[in-house]
């Protein structure tokens, strides 16, 4: 038995399969945890889709932004530029089948006897594990129930741009979505910053990435995360940053989480289109 955790795959299948090759995945034995972000941008999204699907129980994914995006589009017709590559997926004869079990995916996944929880970008300076899932799942049962649409249609937008216990309502949700799936830089007071989006020292004075806020409720926990191919890959103590950006024609990268750390990267040279 293994359990590896895999970067933002982003489209790119084939990458993806010479991964899976790589490490010997047995889906009746092995875990296989994604990071989020399966889709968009890369030249395969619908096949990326149904090969993590047809893993089972032996895959473990949490939701990306991309992977919003996809529901966004898919359920409230809303659509950015760049997302109409994702037209392939929304035009599948399963693409009902899909969808569905991308909404029931979660945004954070804890395991505490890993002692390791996994996000799609980050999580808020003030929340520990517990916490993150728990409101993690605020959002996951709007996203599996009947108003997923109506609140897809609100989900976009930057505010509120720091947690309070006070907000309610689409504010709320947005600020968990915001936290988990996007969410690279920050004040010192946890103020969430969407503009810069380059490696740590690009960023203006005032600005830390969102690990590296001293006081972080989930230092004693190894954090799980993709999302910012900019930093790249990233192992520290109790942190490991994976999306060594695939999609843009570097690497996929798969990280073996119980046991030794062994790192394992195959190249891709698909480079996505700006947008």
């Amino acid at each position: 038995m293994a359990i590896h955790a895999i970067g933002d795959v982003q489209g790119c299948y084939e990458p993806l399969a010479r991964l899976l090759d790589a490490l010997k995945v047995d889906p009746a034995s092995d875990e296989i945890w994604f990071v989020g972000d399966l889709v968009n941008r890369g030249p395969r999204s619908l096949e990326v889709l149904r090969l993590v699907k047809s893993l089972g129980r032996a895959a473990t994914v949490v939701l990306g932004n991309h992977d919003l995006h996809l529901l966004a589009f898919g359920l409230t017709g809303q659509a950015r530029a760049a997302d109409q590559d994702l037209r392939e997926v929304l035009d599948a004869p399963d693409r009902s089948e899909l969808l569905d079990w991308l909404r029931a995916r979660p945004l954070a996944h804890y395991r505490p006897d890993l002692n390791t929880l996994m996000v799609h970008a980050g999580v808020a300076p003030g929340w520990d594990p517990l916490q993150t899932v728990k409101l993690a799942r605020e959002v996951e049962r709007i996203l599996r129930g009947d108003g997923c649409a109506a609140f897809l249609a609100g989900m976009y937008g930057d505010e509120p741009a720091r947690w309070s216990t006070g907000l309610q309502g689409t504010a709320r949700l947005r600020f968990i979505v915001n936290c988990l799936t996007r969410i690279r830089y920050c004040d010192a007071d946890g103020r969430l910053d969407f503009v810069q989006n380059g490696p740590p020292g690009s960023q203006p004075a005032g600005l830390v990435p969102w690990f590296e806020v001293p006081s972080r409720a989930t230092q004693a926990v190894r954090v799980v995360f993709g999302h910012w191919s900019a930093l790249g890959f990233l192992q520290r103590a109790n942190l490991l940053g994976i999306d060594t950006g695939c999609v843009w024609g570097r690497g996929l990268t798969a990280v073996r989480l119980d046991g030794p750390a062994r790192v394992t990267t195959v190249a891709c040279t698909r480079t996505a289109p700006a947008g």
